[in-house]
């Protein structure tokens, strides 16, 4: 197998001064994978360089990874403190006290003492089993409640004070939840993780976190071709047929995949792309420390966005909600510049 030297992947420094690597691997394969194909996929990961790695109570996988973990340390192929490892609390568990259990359960599963990075999964407490289909949506779905979430993260906020986890964060966040709670926030979130890709840039959310100093994670960062049909709607964009994408990879002679990549690390969001093929994990490693775009590239990337969402995550829809356009607040008919 191949190794990329994990001191060449370009790096990001968080608001409190933590550094974690430029990419990682993401976890989110159960609607697809055994947990034994995903955490096999995450030793091998290890081996070929990665250091940071995306993970989640709703994934179902995270006690078969923490023994990969556990085997990758006692082996001696990484020290537990050269690894960024994130996971987030699953939205049934926003209940006062819930969180510290929740975080609890992950850290034994991990078979880790500490979380660099824990996140809310969802501003809603609104729960839905794995694998859930649209005729699955819970009846009691609610609506974002700023009262709610807040709660949540004050138990966020405890996490840190107690030195279980390093870092907390958000994901599946707005501008206008975000313009909510951050003014309430004792610890403001170190990052937010949401979905980025050449066809849906986000770039007014992507400038507010800038601006927040707020690191973004993007995940879906090649427009998840393989999302559960519950995201999928007719018309929807195909990342890898954007013609812009396809000429800059024939250029380099590469997958349009792998251009998604060079361009997220280049643009300065985290991009968690995930496979279970050893080729395909190696080479999404390998290509962010070479054969870089150029500023033309970037900007011809910029330009061809489609402002596309592709997770729209319309499971979450509550009564009276008009469309999966609510649970986002509206904000993808004006997310571009």
């Amino acid at each position: 197998m191949e190794h990329i030297n994990p001191s060449l992947v370009p790096q990001r420094q968080l608001n409190n001064g933590m550094v974690i690597p430029g990419i990682g691997m993401g976890t989110f394969g159960n609607d697809r994978y055994t947990s034994e194909e995903v955490s096999n996929a995450v030793y091998g990961s290890i081996e070929a360089g990665y250091r940071l790695f995306d993970c989640a109570a709703a994934y179902g996988n995270e006690k078969d990874i923490g023994e990969v973990f556990a085997r990758a340390f006692s082996n001696g192929i990484v020290q537990r403190q050269e690894m960024t490892i994130m996971t987030k609390v699953w939205n049934d568990m926003h209940g006062q006290g819930d969180v510290l259990v929740a975080c609890a359960q992950s850290l034994r599963d991990l078979k880790l003492d500490y979380l660099d990075v824990y996140m809310v999964h969802w501003p809603y407490p609104t729960y839905h089993a794995p694998g859930a289909h649209l005729d699955g949506i819970n009846p009691n779905a609610v609506p974002f409640s700023l009262d709610e979430y807040m709660s949540v993260w004050r138990q966020m906020e405890k996490l840190v004070d107690m030195g279980l986890v390093r870092s907390i964060g958000m994901s599946n966040m707005t501008i206008t939840k975000l313009e909510q709670v951050l003014p309430l926030c004792r610890i403001k979130p170190a990052v937010l993780e949401v979905e980025i890709n050449p066809t849906f840039q986000q770039p007014k959310l992507f400038e507010y976190c800038q601006a927040h100093h707020i690191q973004l994670i993007a995940y879906s960062p090649m427009g998840s071709p393989c999302r559960p049909e519950r995201d999928t709607e007719p018309g929807d964009v195909v990342t890898f047929d954007m013609p812009e994408l396809q000429e800059i990879a024939k250029a380099h002679n590469c997958h349009p995949a792998t251009i998604c990549v060079k361009w997220a690390v280049q643009r300065g969001q985290i991009p968690i792309p995930f496979s279970v093929t050893q080729r395909n994990y190696t080479g999404n490693l390998k290509c962010t420390t070479e054969d870089f775009l150029t500023d033309e590239e970037m900007e011809t990337l910029r330009k061809a966005d489609k402002n596309a969402r592709l997770i729209k995550g319309k499971v979450f829809l509550w009564e009276g909600a008009e469309s999966w356009r609510d649970i986002w607040d509206g904000e993808d008919e004006w997310n571009t510049l």
